[in-house]
């Protein structure tokens, strides 16, 4: 199964899709469009944040916009198969480059006005965090959103419920139920997924919803997976559609 049939994209439709959580939404980000080029669709990339200034050997974005004007007319010669990166300006920080995004209201702006088939926004930021709760005025999604991915490393589990791997330390813990220094394992993460204030927080009521459990490249994180889904299954309401098994730095889809 590829991440396009995971995520029931339907080709035959634009789709306003956005990323939240920690452990992997740029990567899923960026290889969710090269997956949508490959079907000869127009992708755009952005954040309503923040990201790390892209790399386009690493990325394989076509092209790039850095525009701050709010012009829906500075978006042109869009062409089919191709991934575009929009942002409103470049910030210099200590370790590189960061791309400052686009406003809430352009991003929806660009989506009604059909310029592109697809939009892949990333709508937190993590630190590069496995995992991570929302502060009050996050995330910051597009009314118009037609699906949310909620992003979770795998890599945090069996991990001290520390500042090292968990991002907004505090708010995590009283989400998941969890004291600082405790070992996170399955429960505390269906915690996070299953409460209004956590994972898919902010979140339109309706966007498709769908869990990404990332980074289940080796046996042990697989393992971890499995238990949170038979623990999600023994839960009276789900606020997601689908949860996936997944490693997207590999590009694969493992259930």
């Amino acid at each position: 199964m590829t991440i396009v049939e995971a995520l029931d994209i339907n080709l035959n439709e634009h789709e306003l899709i956005c990323l939240v959580g920690g452990g992997g939404k740029t990567t899923t980000m960026f290889t969710l469009a090269q997956a949508l080029k490959f079907f000869n669709k127009r992708v755009l990339v952005t954040t309503s944040t923040h990201i790390f200034y892209p790399d386009p050997v690493k990325e394989k974005y076509d092209k790039i916009i850095v525009n701050s004007s709010n012009e829906i007319g500075i978006i042109n010669d869009i062409h089919k198969g191709s991934v575009t990166v929009f942002g409103a300006e470049v910030v210099n920080i200590v370790n590189g480059r960061k791309l400052k995004g686009a406003s809430k209201g352009f991003i929806e702006k660009v989506y009604e006005d059909n310029i592109f088939d697809y939009i892949v926004v990333e709508c937190d930021g993590s630190k590069r965090k496995p995992i991570k709760a929302s502060a009050d005025y996050e995330p910051v999604v597009p009314d118009n959103a037609t699906k949310a991915i909620g992003v979770i490393g795998l890599d945090a589990l069996g991990k001290p419920i520390s500042e090292e791997y968990v991002h907004r330390l505090e708010i995590f813990c009283n989400v998941v139920k969890r004291s600082p220094g405790e070992i996170l394992d399955e429960e505390a993460v269906v915690n996070l997924i299953s409460s209004p204030a956590g994972l898919f927080k902010g979140v339109p009521e309706a966007s498709g919803k769908y869990v990404l459990l990332n980074k289940a490249e080796n046996d042990q994180n697989r393992k971890y997976a499995e238990s949170i889904l038979a623990r999600l299954k023994k839960q009276d309401y789900l606020p997601f559609k689908k949860c996936i098994i997944a490693s997207m730095a590999e590009n694969r889809v493992y259930s």
